[in-house]
């Protein structure tokens, strides 16, 4: 009996840590009205335009090369 309620209180524990919505997937929410919004907001500052929407693009693709690579599926393990 010790183990059966031992992995009773593992599902509990796994099942509070998953209530909350997965925020790292919801990042492309962000990313979308930034972008436009960078480019619009530094129209008179070209080279600090550039410069930043070419870095959130980067970060928005190592985002996405991150969630579709195994180390993203190690840590939901």
């Amino acid at each position: 009996m010790a183990p059966s309620s031992d992995f009773s209180e593992r599902e509990t524990i796994e099942m509070r840590r998953n209530r909350g919505p997965p925020f790292i997937l919801l990042l492309p929410l962000i990313y979308a009205p930034i972008l436009p919004l960078i480019r619009i907001g530094l129209r008179r500052k070209p080279v600090l335009r550039d410069r930043l929407f070419y870095g959130v693009l980067a970060g928005a693709f190592a985002h996405g090369t991150y969630l579709i690579t195994d180390l993203y599926d190690v840590e939901r393990k």
